[in-house]
């Protein structure tokens, strides 16, 4: 939301409704109090199917809908921040006057979960078919995300990257031992530890660096412990993202072989990947579609056969740092490309779009 926001405005009155405290740059901010969780849905309406009612007793949208219906200036169009803000938005929004940012695929993002499988993805695909295919336009983060709402929704979504704003900078020589970094949510399903066994097996000369955040605390605990026995993986604390491409352009390889294990995994295009272009690192990922092809197109670095430690070891054996300045050096080629100044405007297309079709 912040590039969002950055992006627009210059032409627009900004108004954001959110947690936190106030982005620079808008009008006035609606600010939702941090004991009002957005993830509570009503469980016995959810249970009945009762969706209207799961909906606005959510304990964040109604403390959003009281705010929103005070008196002020109308608000003439809007860019609604993933898929639960759409009912919301729309009662004080003309649907033709909405832009929906997907993100992921709403229906399965917890797919590994029965009971988010049984009870909240029809709900959210009850807000989809009620509400989001009236919005004037949508984009999600990837082309197999996209085909999905195509075929089950019969939305249109543009597809706009998390790609990360450029930074100006040159690729650092290879270190020795070739470091490598990984960034992100530690998270089970990720199978983070397949890149610790790699690592550790790998005739190579490597290091690896975990930064990751402490989504599942306990198994955050149980990659502490494996880095603590071995001589070449550590884990580290997450760094705030204004410091994080500074601190990633220390390594030489961003690694990230994620297992299809959901829908949306399969199909991931993760911010993380552009994190890496920008620090002008290597990149070495899983045949995840979508991440293998902006690799194998650019030139980034190298696609495992599969999602196993086995395959990511033999990916690491063949490296050598002649190779791994090659991967360096592509980044830096594709990073102006490969930056989110392309990317927003996209988003910039469907709002002009928007705005033309009203003065029309």
């Amino acid at each position: 939301m912040l590039k969002q926001i950055e992006r627009f405005r210059d032409e627009f009155d900004i108004v954001t409704v959110g947690y936190g405290e106030a982005p620079d740059g808008v009008v006035e901010h609606l600010r939702i109090p941090d004991d009002a969780p957005a993830w509570q849905w009503p469980r016995a309406a959810l249970i009945m199917r009762h969706y209207r009612r799961a909906y606005w007793g959510n304990p964040a949208v109604a403390a959003a809908r009281m705010m929103l219906a005070r008196p002020r200036a109308s608000i003439d169009l809007a860019l609604a921040n993933d898929v639960d803000t759409v009912p919301l938005v729309m009662s004080v929004v003309d649907p033709c006057m909405v832009h929906v940012d997907l993100h992921e695929y709403a229906p399965r993002q917890r797919e590994e979960l029965p009971r988010w499988r049984i009870f909240v993805s029809p709900f959210l695909s009850w807000i989809l078919r009620t509400f989001v295919t009236r919005a004037a336009s949508t984009s999600t983060v990837s082309s197999g995300l996209a085909r999905a709402y195509k075929v089950e929704f019969g939305l249109a979504p543009t597809v706009v990257t998390n790609a990360t704003p450029y930074r100006e900078a040159e690729p650092t020589p290879v270190n020795d031992p070739i470091r490598l970094v990984h960034s992100g949510a530690a998270l089970p399903n990720r199978a983070l530890e397949l890149m610790i066994d790699a690592v550790e097996t790998t005739s190579t000369s490597v290091s690896l660096d975990l930064y990751l955040t402490a989504n599942d605390p306990a198994y955050r605990e149980v990659l502490r412990q494996r880095c603590a026995t071995s001589k070449r993986s550590r884990l580290n604390d997450p760094v705030p993202y204004s410091q994080l491409i500074d601190t990633l352009a220390r390594y030489d390889l961003g690694v990230f072989v994620l297992p299809p294990t959901t829908f949306n995994y399969r199909w991931a295009l993760p911010n993380k990947l552009f994190d890496y272009v920008q620090a002008r690192l290597g990149v070495v990922v899983g045949p995840s579609p979508e991440m293998a092809g902006i690799v194998e197109q650019h030139g980034l670095g190298v696609v495992c056969g599969d999602f196993t430690a086995e395959s990511l070891r033999r990916a690491l054996d063949g490296l050598e740092p002649g190779r791994v300045w090659q991967m360096k050096s592509a980044a830096h080629r594709a990073a102006a490309s490969l930056s989110a100044s392309f990317e927003i405007e996209k988003w910039a297309s469907a709002i002009a779009d928007i705005v033309g079709a009203r003065r029309s």
